[in-house]
């Protein structure tokens, strides 16, 4: 076998369509736990579009060759040849052809968990994004789809359940043999990527449901024995989503059947495999006593992300892994508004927006900062990113505003009809849209293709004797990686100018540029606006519900923010006004204690916050979030630069010190008021009770004091819900040292046998910040609850340290940095890809105090001089460093 070269960078332009096409895929899987055997028969032609003449080359990664045969006949070992990423067939006929391979594969010793591989006993696969090469040899690219017919074949009593794409077409016995057979079809095209196949001893729940059109679909979760009664609530949230994306987007599913599988050692969340998702066991299972209403919150939305990807990835899918942004961004936008309609909308938004702040901001502000459309990549694994996830979401969610929803649904539909079954490009997705709506959406495409996140600055003007209000506004991006220099993008700023009596003041449309609906549409470096017949001062409400992803510098007065934080009548601004104005309190607190000073109280601030907690007409779950103190990812992005996280720890953690020991009463009165009686639901109406209560049991406990313990302490005792029992653990753990350690041990005793809730015990020690945590996680790394085979456990304890625990993680004297290196060196050759994400903590890295930041360099720099580094990590050590 030929050796391979040095992989080389994959750029966007260098595109070019396949030279072969498959049209039909016919596998035979023979499954024995170490020596599966498959055959793949290929039915393939030469693409018009390709170049002439060319050879068939096919990829293929740890595979071995048992024989190949073209139309029958077997090829002489001169006709191909094989290397350890590639077969190549020299010299094919130019005309329809058969060509068969047999490979042999070893599932057992799969540890990276990409390709065919076992959890638990069951065989499953995970293909996305170059996993079918695993498998077989094939042109794995997404631009090249197939029909395919799957036969598994296994041992009964190891594998009784046989699950592959597409339909049910035949099931029986092996003549001779304790083996039996199922045969799969799937009648829809579609790329290798989305290939699928499981076997195991697992337990269904079934349930029937019936399409808009009357098509009666078997709906089948499938789990690990004595599981199936904690799959109900994914059954449900499965129904629901059918459902919802025929009324909202008028998609209806198109197989007989529709099957789940819950697996326990998976790379990701979950697989949106064409009729047969295979997930991650903890987005599946629940029951009010191992599952939080935010696992609740969780299965549901993932459910709903991967059911929708039947049409935004499957129906359609994307030409090249550029596109990535185009099925998965625009899926995120879908299961946001599925989420935001089955629950509180605005408290769904400000979920996402804190999530989208505190995940991909620091994204785009750090040395891996890449556009929603990549141009060039390494190794695209590293690329499912918050990014192309949460921000592509954002792109999708603008051009609805920019357009309207009428115009935006009639360019979904257009999307869907004239797609359908291609694999396309962002150009394509936007070309529907431009068409619906006679628009020009050249300028918008900005937002696939530059990185960074735009700095949006405005001032305003009243004119008392003119009655004129002016807004000058201003838009920069600073430089990223590969782009130092960037256009004006178009950005839709949705605003409100409220008047002294806190209400929104009735305002036509500005002179000055593009406004529609409330809308300001700004696509210059500098616009201004002038409002006429403004007779009161107003104080502007700008970029309402978070109408676009920017940074946005208002030079509002505190003033002004509380009085936005008290009347404001969009729910997302009026929580944002709030977060503004403590993140100001604690950039200065930060510098106070960096310098040894303890900062006042900011006593107007928990005056406005007293004021939201006693709003009897607030939604509860609006208030919890409201009380939330922003996060310390919050605050030093909010700094930006020379970092101290013990400090961002002393500032954070006062000023919530502060608001329980002011709000004491009202919170102890909320406490008590918002106990949600009788047997726990999921449902948002009781998960936003809880959330307040638990809040502000918070709150009252973060000071130490006896009461709060005590009533955490009773909490913790008395709880018939994880939601309950979980948060009071946790505050134990993180605010009553004394009590912490005891309470770390019954919790365990009672849950040492459901490993998803041995996670959430694995990942809030990481979490508590406490000299003693890294000893304390290097001894848990020992603990028979955990194993570096399985990426939950690694995601729960080593994960969690390094992306949620930033004072100990970035210890001055670098042995938190130093932990996570040895752990991602550890796993690079058993589990690259979830080596390369725990590497990713360092995104910030730039952004520490000098102390921190030269040991996090050397820390990347001692993983970037490592031989032998698998491409997923050392593409994100070369990043960071770059």
């Amino acid at each position: 076998m030929l050796r391979d070269a040095e992989p080389q960078p994959v750029r966007l332009a260098d595109y070019r369509p396949p030279d072969w096409l498959v049209d039909t895929v016919d596998l035979d899987i023979s499954l024995h736990p170490t020596a599966t055997r498959v055959i793949a028969r290929l039915g393939m032609r030469p693409n018009p579009r390709g170049r002439e003449g060319a050879p068939i080359v096919l990829d293929g990664d740890e595979l071995e060759l048992k024989s190949i045969a073209l139309d029958s006949g077997a090829l002489p070992a001169e006709a191909y040849a094989v290397t350890a990423s590639s077969l190549t067939v020299l010299a094919p006929p130019q005309q329809p052809l058969m060509l068969e391979i047999e490979t042999e594969v070893n599932p057992s010793a799969n540890t990276k968990l990409m390709g065919l591989y076992r959890s638990s006993g069951a065989y499953c696969t995970q293909c996305e994004a170059e996993g079918f090469r695993r498998i077989t040899f094939f042109p794995d690219r997404p631009d090249v789809l197939a029909i395919y017919t799957t036969r598994i074949e296994a041992s009964r009593e190891e594998a009784p359940v046989l699950l592959a794409n597409g339909n049910p077409v035949e099931t029986g016995m092996v003549d001779g043999a304790d083996r039996h057979y199922a045969i799969w079809h799937d009648p829809w095209p579609k790329p290798c990527y989305l290939f699928a196949m499981v076997g195991g001893r697992l337990e269904r729940v079934i349930e029937p449901f019936v399409t808009a059109s009357g098509r009666a679909v078997e709906l089948g979760i499938y789990v690990e024995p004595g599981k199936a009664e904690r799959a109900s609530y994914a059954m449900d949230a499965l129904k629901r989503s059918m459902r919802w994306d025929e009324e909202a987007f008028g998609c209806e599913y198109d197989l007989d059947v529709f099957n789940i599988v819950a697996v326990a050692d998976f790379n990701m969340g979950a697989m949106e495999n064409k009729g047969l998702n295979i997930f991650n066991d903890k987005y599946v299972l629940a029951s009010p006593e191992s599952a939080t209403d935010a696992d609740y919150a969780n299965i549901e939305a993932i459910i709903a992300h991967e059911y929708f990807h039947n049409w935004t990835g499957n129906r359609i899918t994307c030409r090249d892994w550029f596109q990535l942004c185009l099925k998965e961004g625009l899926t995120v936008f879908r299961d946001q508004e599925f989420s935001s309609d089955q629950r509180s909308r605005p408290v769904k938004r400000i979920a996402d927006v804190r999530l989208l702040k505190s995940h991909q901001f620091p994204e785009d502000a750090g040395p891996l900062a890449h556009p929603v459309r990549p141009d060039t990549y390494r190794e695209i694994n590293n690329f499912y990113t918050a990014t192309v996830y949460e921000k592509g979401a954002e792109v999708v969610r603008m051009l609805k505003t920019l357009l309207g929803p009428e115009e935006f649904r009639s360019g979904m539909d257009l999307y869907f009809e004239r797609h359908d079954g291609q694999a396309a490009t962002i150009e394509d997705f936007l070309a529907c849209f431009a068409d619906a709506a006679g628009a020009d959406l050249t300028q918008f495409a900005r937002w696939y293709a530059q990185a960074g996140t735009p700095t949006v600055s405005v001032a305003g003007e009243w004119d008392e004797v003119a009655q004129t209000y002016r807004l000058d506004i201003s838009q920069h991006i600073a430089p990223t990686p590969g782009q130092p220099d960037k256009l004006p993008m178009v950005i839709p700023l949705r605003i409100g100018l409220i008047g002294p009596n806190g209400r929104d003041m009735p305002v036509g449309a500005p002179d000055g540029g593009n406004a529609r609906d409330g809308v300001l549409v700004l696509s210059e470096p500098r616009q201004s606006f002038t409002f006429a017949g403004v007779t009161e001062r107003p104080v502007p409400s700008l970029n309402r519900g978070f109408s676009a992803p920017v940074a946005l510098k208002t030079g509002l007065s505190s003033e002004d923010l509380l009085f936005l934080a008290r009347h404001d009548a969009d729910p997302f601004n009026r929580f944002d006004a709030a977060q503004t104005l403590a993140l100001a309190h604690l950039v200065e607190a930060t510098e106070a204690a960096r310098a040894g000073r303890a900062p006042a109280a900011p006593a107007a601030l928990i005056n406005a916050l007293g004021s939201v907690l006693t709003d009897t007409a607030l939604d509860p779950a609006f208030i919890a979030q409201a009380l939330t103190v922003p996060s310390e990812s919050d605050i030093a992005r909010e700094i930006g630069a020379d970092v101290d996280p013990d400090a961002v720890f002393t500032a954070r953690t006062a000023l919530r010190r502060a608001l329980g020991r002011a709000l004491a009463p009202e919170l102890a009165s909320a406490y008590e008021r918002f106990a949600t009686p009788g047997p726990y639901s999921p449902d948002a109406a009781a998960a936003g009770r809880r959330a307040l209560k638990n809040g502000c049991l918070d709150l009252l406990a973060v000071s130490r004091e006896a009461d709060g313990i005590a009533r955490t302490v009773a909490l913790y005792r008395a709880a018939d819900n994880m939601t309950d029992r979980f948060t009071a653990l946790a505050i134990l753990a993180h605010s009553a040292p004394e009590e912490r350690d005891a309470a770390l041990a019954d919790f365990h005793a009672r849950f040492r046998d459901d490993p998803l809730v041995v996670d959430k015990w694995l990942a809030l020690q990481a979490q508590i910040a406490d000299a003693g945590t890294l000893d304390r996680v290097r001894a848990l790394t020992a603990h028979l609850s955990f194993s570096m085979g399985n990426p939950n456990r690694v995601r729960a304890l080593i994960g969690s340290f390094a992306a949620a625990n930033q004072t100990q993680f970035n210890r001055a004297d670098g042995a938190g940095h130093a932990f996570v290196v040895d752990a991602v060196l550890a796993l690079d050759s058993k589990n690259p890809q979830v080596a390369a994400r725990l590497l990713a903590a360092f995104k910030s890295w730039r952004s520490l105090e000098p102390v921190r930041r030269a040991s996090a360099e050397a820390a990347l720099k001692r993983v970037a001089s490592t031989t032998g580094l698998s491409p997923d990590v050392s593409d994100i050590a070369t990043r960071s460093l770059a």
